[in-house]
């Protein structure tokens, strides 16, 4: 009873026949058709079910074409071609003659027709066309040339990264394909957050390369080129996450390395793009504020600090900084507040070097008198305890010796301003000795002087510059 009710699938005699005469074979004998309808239902069932393991293989309930491709390669035999339609195919059914036969419908092109139709545009060649990128340091407005992004623009694209999508939306001619696909969107779909891309043409590449190898090359003319272009050329926005990730992975390198001139050099990028005007950095200060406060206290920045002069650097960098928490601190982001308490962990820190302590000095210092009021004044006893220790060792190195100076002369420069303007006079050394124990007697004679110093001829603050002349 089973047997019977087994269906079996099977080409059969009349379709044979069919098909032979479609490709000129004409009155075929019943035993011939017979004995090829039976080897061809037994390799198209072979090849069904090598093709249903490649469905399966796919996870799929569907059977493709492809899968009967992939399962004609296993059988050495070639694969069709043209038989990759992503629509269904309908097929005719015809009967007549006591035969039923199941066909495509093939349309007939009138040759007439398709010779007097209009022919094609002729494509159009492959051609190069030069174009200014920069003239004098000024994006010229062609259609070749990215459109400037104003700082305000920029500002709001760092608040919302959807904003930059939207516009380039609205400056992009719509296909026929994106109308297509908006009439058919859904009113009611979720508002997803777009991603921000960033693309560069193959200008803004080679102008990103040439900029970054003349920035950390050994030509000082190029440098300076180079730093001029990056604090006034208007359309660098779109290659800021570049120099930013550049600056940052190359300040881990070099520090590493203990390479102050590269260190150097990348400050100097980085306080370019703070002088340009065009530029809004707060999306990629994740990236500076680490670099820049790495340089201000970090433990070693030069191979021989006995000699390099790497007070500079950190003079810089805290320079640096106070111009980053001026422009971008907030009460949302408190770039500052957490600004401080780096540099105030590394003065609290009694095993850091002086070098750290030194750096952490001069960025406290940078950020204001109320700063150096909270978090430098009471600490001022405690570095002279460690000073006198140093100056008074027998068994002290002249690095250690060559620090405590630094550190010394930076007090002496920093605290005698900010001490005249919150002690009232008079000043009495005794309470100075009482309040910063080794260096109260010092601090006194100067705020004394600075006192008796007119305010109109009081001399300017000498900063440090940078310059490649200090470090050899």
């Amino acid at each position: 009873m089973a047997d019977k009710d087994k269906i079996v699938s099977h080409v059969s005699v009349e379709s044979m026949k069919a098909v032979a005469e479609s490709v000129g074979i004409a009155n075929i004998g019943d035993a011939a058709a017979k004995y090829v309808t039976e080897d061809v239902t037994y390799r198209l069932k072979q090849l069904t079910q090598e093709a249903v393991k490649f469905m399966q293989h796919g996870k799929r309930r569907k059977l493709t074409t492809s899968d009967f491709d992939h399962a004609l390669r296993v059988q050495n035999v070639e694969p069709l071609y043209g038989f990759h339609a992503p629509d269904y195919i309908p097929f005719r059914h015809a009967s007549g003659g006591g035969r039923e036969v199941h066909f495509v419908e093939e349309k007939e092109i009138d040759l007439q027709d398709l010779i007097h139709s209009q022919l094609p545009k002729i494509p159009v060649d492959a051609t190069m066309k030069a174009h200014w990128l920069s003239i004098e340091g000024v994006q010229p407005s062609i259609p070749e040339n990215p459109a400037p992004v104003s700082r305000d623009l920029q500002r709001l694209e760092s608040i919302d990264p959807s904003i930059k999508s939207t516009v380039n939306k609205l400056q992009k001619p719509k296909s026929h394909a994106d109308i297509a696909k908006a009439k058919h969107k859904s009113k009611d779909l979720v508002n997803l957050k777009q991603m921000a891309t960033h693309e560069l043409s193959v200008e803004q590449q080679l102008y990103y390369k040439e900029i970054t190898e003349a920035c950390v090359g050994s030509d000082e003319t190029r440098r300076s080129e180079a730093l001029q272009s990056l604090a006034s050329d208007p359309g660098l926005h779109q290659m800021l996450p570049r120099f930013s990730t550049f600056i940052s992975e190359g300040v881990k390198v070099n520090v590493v390395q203990n390479n102050l001139a590269l260190l150097i050099y990348l400050m100097r990028m980085v306080k370019s793009l703070m002088d340009n005007p065009n530029m809004y950095l707060e999306k990629y200060l994740h990236e500076m504020v680490p670099a820049v406060c790495t340089c201000v206290v970090s433990k070693q920045l030069c191979m021989r600090p006995d000699v390099d002069n790497h007070w500079a650097l950190r003079d810089f960098a805290a320079r640096l900084m106070a111009q980053i928490c001026k422009a971008f601190s907030t009460s949302t982001n408190g770039i500052q507040t957490r600004v401080v308490k780096t540099f105030s962990i590394a003065l609290q820190t009694e095993k850091a070097p002086l070098a750290t302590h030194y750096g952490a000095i001069s960025g406290l210092t940078e950020l204001g008198h109320e700063v150096m009021k909270a978090f430098l004044l009471a600490r001022v006893k405690i570095e002279g305890e460690r000073l006198r220790a140093i100056f008074e060792g027998s068994l002290v190195s002249s690095v250690d010796k060559i620090s405590a100076d630094h550190v010394k002369s930076q007090l002496l420069k920093v605290l005698p301003p900010m001490l005249k303007a919150v002690r009232q006079p008079p000043d009495i050394q005794e309470d100075y000795k009482n309040d910063f124990g080794y260096l109260g007697y010092l601090l006194c004679n100067k705020v004394v002087s600075l006192r008796q110093t007119p305010v109109t001829s009081s001399p300017a603050q000498n900063r440090p510059t940078l310059s490649m002349s200090q470090v050899s």
